[in-house]
Order: structure tokens, then sequence, then C-alpha cells
């Protein structure tokens, strides 16, 4: 029997931000450097998946995109049709995909079941057929337990856990938080858990700063919010305090991000025109270079940015988000108590002297690395690893000759 090249299928709901898109980037293009025959296919709804490069042997679907409202109810991202419409859409372009692409393993990213349980259909599928690894991949910190419990019991998530996954993997190392830990799960599902370490981010071999900076060979602090969505009162904050000027300040290299609201980007970069030594960037789809030229990073806590400041080995500050979940908060505490970093909590906006004092002590702190915590970056070995056993099994499955029937009479 001649053996197929491996097959991985990556799905991400994507309705808001980067996170979830930049994570199975990072997973895609590193099975695809560790195995030469793999392709990797990612189903995502992200609006902004085409602005990124992916390396040969990646590929994606784009599948209709949706946002998520204010009272938690989704809406159509383009489409002129109903929310129920476009999830019926969805779910039959994943289920096909599915059926078609016949992957060796599906990682699922974050939400069990999918948007609005888009994905259930695919997982029985699947299962059915008995031939695809199934794999449920969650951060290292989800969210607050009674918070995910309630979450996952409305959405009747346990029944998957139990029956459908096989395997979960959790992007964070086991000593610094258990996203499943008190969620009254069987133990059955915590035996499915493997815990990766964080996962280790490089500057890009073809990357390089495409946006020249004005501060010439000067020092600078990266401020990102990630997506931008939800960072507008980190990036005032902290252009409040190169307003002020009362303390010496690095220069600044604020990137918006892509869901920044428009009229706040405005009016950030009217106000970046008065300040010599503040420069804002709209959206990065490489933004490793900067990261890596920068001489310190604030940030809010978002698992990307987390990883990132492991990675490159800066000092920074975080201002995590606290609504609407309270993931950032309890990710960023947790780092500070163990000396990787520094908090300055979102309820101290907009005390502006308080900003400017951690600006000022940031470009001295130590960097993440002085903590001394071992073994944090080891993910994307790790997965690739648990992937290679993965495909050595069904290899082994393939060349077994299938059994005969032997008579007991």
């Amino acid at each position: 029997m001649t053996k197929s090249s491996p097959k991985i299928l990556i799905y991400s709901h994507d309705s808001f931000g980067l996170g979830h898109l930049r994570r199975c980037r990072a997973i895609s293009h590193a099975l695809a450097r560790r195995f030469s025959d793999m392709s990797v296919l990612i189903l995502s709804g992200s609006p902004i998946i085409g602005s990124f490069e992916f390396r040969t042997q990646v590929d994606f679907v784009r599948i209709p995109g949706v946002i998520k409202l204010r009272n938690g109810e989704y809406t159509p991202l383009s489409l002129s049709l109903n929310i129920e419409q476009i999830l019926a859409i969805r779910s039959s372009i994943i289920e096909h995909t599915a059926q078609v692409f016949d992957p060796d393993i599906l990682i699922v990213d974050k939400e069990p079941l999918g948007l609005r349980g888009e994905i259930l259909g695919t997982l029985e599928m699947l299962k059915k057929r008995g031939n695809t690894r199934l794999i449920l991949g969650l951060r290292d910190v989800m969210d607050d337990p009674q918070v995910l419990r309630e979450e996952w019991t409305r959405k009747n998530v346990d029944p998957a856990l139990k029956d459908l996954y096989d395997e979960i993997w959790v992007y964070g190392p086991p000593d610094l938080h258990n996203p499943l830990a008190g969620m009254g799960l069987p133990q059955e599902v915590h035996d499915k858990a493997i815990n990766t370490g964080y996962l280790r981010r490089h500057v890009p071999n073809d990357a390089r700063i495409t946006e020249p900076l004005p501060f010439d060979d000067e020092p600078y602090i990266l401020v990102t919010p990630g997506g931008g969505g939800d960072g507008v009162e980190m990036v005032d904050w902290v252009m409040r305090a190169y307003e002020a000027r009362s303390q010496p300040l690095f220069p600044a290299l604020i990137v918006l991000g892509p869901f920044m609201p428009a009229s706040a980007a405005t009016d950030f970069l009217e106000r970046a025109e008065h300040l010599r030594d503040v420069h804002i960037l709209r959206f990065l789809p490489t933004i490793e270079p900067y990261m890596a030229g920068a001489r310190a990073i604030v940030g809010m806590g978002g698992y990307n940015t987390f990883c990132e400041i492991l990675s490159f080995d800066k000092p920074t500050l975080m201002v995590p988000r606290v609504i609407p979940r309270r993931e950032q908060s309890i990710r960023a505490m947790r780092a500070e108590t163990i000396g990787l970093l520094k908090v300055l909590p979102i309820d101290e906006y907009p005390d502006v002297d308080k900003m400017i004092d951690a600006l000022v002590q940031l470009p001295r702190m130590a960097p993440p690395s002085a903590a001394g915590v071992n073994n944090l970056l080891g993910g994307l070995e790790v997965i690739g690893n648990r992937v290679a056993d993965i495909l050595a099994g069904r290899a082994d499955l393939d060349e077994t000759p299938p059994a005969r029937l032997t008579s007991t009479v």
C-alpha cells in the first residue's frame, strides 16, 4: 500500500482579534518545517487572514466572517444574511472540506464545538470514519473557572470532551495554570490533556523592518494591543504619558492593530503628529522584527504577545483587560508573581503619573529569562513530537495486513 502524505486540518472560528489566527499559523509553520511532505490547511473566519503570508505546504480556506456584538450575539460581518444562514453556510463548508481533505489530524482551536456548535457535525463525521485524530487546543488560561464552567454548560461541551476528542493540548507549561482545573470534569477528560509549553516565536528568515522608524538608531519601546479591538484605553494611557512629558521616556512605537476602531485610530494618529518621540503604525502582519528590535514591550496580556515577550526576552509591562474575560489578567498576574514581567492594572487608568513611572522603570527591568523559569517555550517541539507519534501509529495501521478469520469449529 502506498503511504499518502500526512494532512492536518486546523479549525479556528476567528470571530474577532488576531490571537486564534496567529496561534494556528505558528503551529502550521512549525509542522511544515518539520514534516517536508505534510499539507496543513487552516479553516478560518478571520477577515484579515489574506494579509498574512503562509509558507509552502500551508494554505487556508476562508469561511464567511461574523462579529460578536456587545450583547454577546453574533451577526454576519459582510453578507446581508441572518446569522442562521451564515452558520449553515459555514458548517457546510467546514464539513465538506473535512470530507474531501480527509485529515490525519484535526486541531480545533479553543472552542470545543466551534462557533455556535458549527463544527459538531464535522467532529461526529470524522469520529465515525475513525481515521482522524481529533485534538482540542486550549490556551494556558481560558477564563475564570466559574465563568468558563457556566459557558461550557450552556453550550453542552462536556459530551464532546468525553466522547469525541481524543486529546486536549494545553498550550502552556503545567505549573503556571491549568485551564481545566475547577471545572468539575471527569478524570477521563483530564487524562486526555497534554501540556505542551508556550509556542516559541522567531523572526521569519525573510522578515525585515518594512516601515522605517523615525528614531534612527535610538532604542525604542514597542506598544502593542494585539488586534486592537479592545486596546483603546491602554494606548490612550500611554499617549497621555508622552503628552505629559514630566520625565524623559524612550521613544515609543505603537502598533494599533487591524481591529482598532477607526475613530480611535484617527485620534491617536493626529495626537502622535505633535509628539516627536511617538510613532504609530496601523497594522503589521509580521511584527516579529519590530519586537526583536525593541528595548522593551508594553502589551495587554494576550496569549500571543505573552509568547513573543518570552521568545524575544524583552522587559515587559502588561496592562491586561478584565472584560469580557479575565484571561489576560489571570495570565499577567501569575507571570508577575513568578518574576517574568510587571503589571499595571487597567483599574488605575487614566492615572498618568503611574503610567509614566512604569514606562521610566520598564527599560531598566530584567528580561523574563532572569526569573530562571525553565522549559517555558517547548510547545512547538512537543506538538511536533506528538504529531510524529500519531502519524507513526497511522503508518503502522496502514502496513498491518488485515487479520484472517480463523475457524473455531
